[in-house]
């Protein structure tokens, strides 16, 4: 009788509904669950919390704030201030603070309230900073730093950065009737002579005014004053004009199609080469920094070594990138970071701005590649880097023991200690405002939990704030009191809460977001669990269980996206319409297992990295070993097994079939690399490092090397206009399977959706036909 309903709920077209749950509704998104609060923050004063928000589902969000005796939040006006965005860091003691905001300068007093325009231009100000003299800030405005005296508010451009060449203008070549009315007439002579005259003096009486300093054709970046004002560093880059891509767009308003540029692809051709700076201003003059010494700096990687023309290659300096300095309180010293575009060096060191020599602090060095929370990534995000109070001590992220945790290193001792210790990581940290502790997420209690300590430096002693299973996303306010948390579990979507910054307090809600339809169903808590892999290894994995009665012996395995990411974990997901068609599966009578896999975030280096030179290696058979979890420990048919994901979930699902054929009854691949040599620059080097060094490590990544061995039933779904994961991908795989005469296999495309999609029927459609593909071929006919 199942068989039965099933199979007319697919001939029909009718809505599939698992006891309430409709697909149509569940693929809304936030249109059905509500729209949760995002980018919470304090105003200067610490008074009011705003946040982003969008309660009525309207176009977008706007900004709504809360402060204590509302019932409620309300939204803020559109031309409204709500001085969230200074830069406290280097303004705490100050009364009146210094920022920017829609291009401009503005200050705030703290005391009276009140704001103030300082600077208007048509040129954006941005990189607002508070120097070691309390009179002064500086600004940045048109790649140039200026500095502004705050007792007379006069205004001085510290640096003078011109893109092009010093070589000056050709002499231009006179016309023979310039020629001929300079020789006929005195007046054209004696003008002349007055122009030379004048430009001379005028060059002569500008050297009050910073020379220009000439960059070329490179890219300016980071500008970074020092807090005493006299040096300013900087960084060159020079990119290479890579190849791009296009993608093209086939539905248009104009009916014919429309090609836009989009990434080049991975190659050891990209890498860019840069150089860092520093404008002696006293001096008005420029000098470079030089990386020669540093360890590491011309080591190959060991993976040269199986190839014949990389084993004995002459050894050079490795193309390094480096970020711009960190200063302490008083502007004294710097510090700053650099990586190695292999991807396998960390190096923290100390500038010497007045002679430009660097000292070597700390080398990090990772065979596979350098990374995890903390830690600067490919695009320099996301790391900590920062002083003590007092001045000499420096304080950073490692993983040098496995997880990522917090160190100090004194700058006079070289003294290095490790404040914080385990098997867990050190998510986020921050330094308290009396520079003795440091604010802390962790995952201490539970590799799927984001909780909330803080740590006493002297004695590293962690105080636990919030630590209930699920995740905190805290911000602190301005005077430390008082916390405004983002908090959600498993089954909870994402709400605003404020509390008191002390251990055992009640979290008070600020928001409602979730609507009454989402409300109305019971949504499952799915169990975290673990099963052990092959290579002995712990998995962690969500496990999505029926009801035993409605039971039907088949299961499907979701392969999450981004390789580096969690989903295995107590709090929201990001996938949050999977989540929700997880439930609707296993109403249906299916078991759901979501496996963080190897390379997955949250469980250290190893796991980080255990996809090194292999993708579709440890991560794919940590899916089989959850498969054998299955038939083993909850009477699943080895036979009745699908497997379907995302992005690198629909790359796992393509190895999977094409790899180890048999193993999955069926697969569904969304938006799926097909062939990592296609990929980007960024992600892609840092796992298999570059298709021209390591074309082993591409070869046995890439699922169109093994197409000839598609013997299960697959449906691929893809977006024209994915300008990520690119279409090209999934037509030359395509391309590879008609070559071949594979006949089991479909292809859906999506002409307006990117990577992400953003409408709802193409998610129906999408999720409507994997829905199908299961019913077909996992349950019993």
């Amino acid at each position: 009788m199942q068989k039965f309903f099933f199979a007319l709920f697919i001939l029909l077209g009718i809505s599939v509904n698992s006891q309430n749950l409709q697909l149509e509704q569940i693929m809304k998104g936030d249109d059905f669950i509500g729209n949760q609060p995002d980018n919470h923050r304090w105003s200067i004063d610490g008074s009011t919390i705003y946040f982003d928000w969008n309660p009525k589902n309207e176009v977008g969000n706007s900004t709504y704030y809360w402060k204590t005796g509302m019932k409620e939040p309300a939204k803020l006006k559109e031309d409204a201030f709500d001085y969230s965005d200074v830069n406290l860091s280097s303004q705490q003691e100050y009364e009146v603070v210094f920022y920017a905001k829609r291009g401009n300068l503005y200050s705030y007093n703290r005391k009276t309230r009140k704001t103030k325009k300082v600077f208007f231009s048509n040129e954006r100000i941005y990189a607002v900073e508070r120097s070691v003299n309390p009179d002064v800030v500086f600004f940045q405005m048109n790649r140039n730093v200026y500095q502004l005296d705050i007792k007379d508010f006069s205004v001085i451009q510290m640096t003078n950065f011109r893109k092009g060449s010093n070589s000056g203008k050709k002499e231009k070549t006179q016309s023979y009737l310039e020629k001929q009315q300079e020789e006929l007439f005195q007046y054209i002579r004696d003008t002349k002579a007055k122009n030379e005259w004048y430009a001379e003096k005028y060059k002569k009486n500008t050297s009050d005014f910073p020379k220009s300093i000439f960059y070329g054709d490179d890219s300016l970046e980071q500008l970074q004053p020092s807090l005493d004002g006299k040096f300013v560093t900087f960084r060159l880059s020079d990119y290479t004009s890579s190849t791009g891509t296009s993608v093209e767009h086939f539905i248009t308003e104009n009916g014919f199609t429309k090609s836009e540029s989009a990434r080049s692809k991975v190659s050891v051709n990209n890498l860019s080469k840069h150089k860092m700076g520093i404008y002696n201003i006293e001096k008005d003059s420029v000098y470079y920094v030089s990386f020669s010494n540093l360890s590491g700096i011309k080591d190959f990687p060991i993976y040269y070594q199986e190839y014949d023309d990389l084993r004995d290659k002459e050894k050079t300096e490795k193309a390094i990138v480096m970020i711009a300095p960190i200063y302490n309180k008083k502007g004294t010293k710097a510090v700053f970071e650099a990586r190695s575009q292999d991807n396998k060096d960390r190096w923290i060191m100390q500038l010497d701005l007045n002679s430009g020599k660097i000292i070597e602090l700390d080398h990090q060095h990772d065979e596979a590649w350098i990374g995890g929370p903390g830690i600067p990534n490919y695009s320099f995000g996301g790391g900590t880097l920062g002083f003590l109070k007092d001045n000499e001590t420096i304080y950073f992220q490692s993983e040098i023991s496995g997880y990522s945790h917090l160190y100090t290193l004194n700058l006079n001792t070289k003294k290095k200690t490790q404040l914080t210790s385990g098997n867990w990581e050190v998510r986020e940290a921050s330094l308290s405002l009396d520079g003795k502790s440091f604010y802390l997420s962790t995952n201490t209690n539970h590799p799927g939990n984001r909780e909330f300590h803080k740590l006493d430096i002297a004695t590293q002693k962690m105080t636990v704030i919030l630590n209930a299973d699920g995740a905190y996303e805290v911000v602190l306010s301005p005077d430390e009191k008082k916390l405004a948390v983002r908090y959600s579990y498993k089954n909870k979507p994402w709400e605003l809460y404020v509390t008191d910054n002390k251990p055992n307090s009640t979290l008070q809600q600020i928001t409602h977001s979730t609507t009454k339809e989402f409300e109305a169903y019971q949504w499952k808590d799915p169990e975290v669990i673990t099963f052990k892999a092959e290579d002995g290894a712990n998995v962690y994995a969500r496990l999505y269980q029926p009801k035993e009665a409605n039971k039907n012996k088949a299961a499907v395995i979701f392969v999450h996206g981004a390789g580096y990411l969690q989903n295995a974990h107590n709090f929201w997901s990001s996938y949050h319409r999977e989540f929700m068609f997880h439930n609707l599966l296993s109403d249906l009578g299916y078991t759901v297992l979501d496996i963080d896999y190897r390379g997955s975030d949250g469980y250290g280096r190893n796991v980080r990295t255990g996809i090194y030179r292999h993708m579709g290696g440890l991560d794919l058979s940590d899916q089989l070993d959850g498969k054998k979890y299955l038939v083993e420990n909850l009477g699943i048919d080895d036979g009745r097994v699908g497997i379907y994901g995302g992005s690198y979930g629909g790359f796992i699902t393509l190895m999977a079939l094409l790899t180890k054929p048999n193993e999955f009854k069926s697969g569904a691949a969304l938006r799926s690399v097909t062939d990592w040599a296609h990929y980007n620059q960024g992600y892609t080097a840092n796992i298999l490092n570059f298709p021209e060094t390591d074309s082993i490590a591409y070869r046995r990544s890439s699922p169109i090397y093994f197409a000839e061995n598609l013997q299960d039933r697959l449906i691929m779904l893809h977006g024209m206009v994915d300008d990520n994961v690119q279409f090209q991908d999934v037509v030359r795989l395509s391309q590879r399977f008609i070559e071949l005469g594979k006949k089991d296999w479909d292809l859906a495309v999506f002409p307006v959706e990117e990577h992400g999609f953003k409408e709802t029927y193409s998610w129906i459609e999408e999720y409507s036909r994997i829905l199908k593909l299961f019913n077909e071929t996992l349950l019993d006919k």
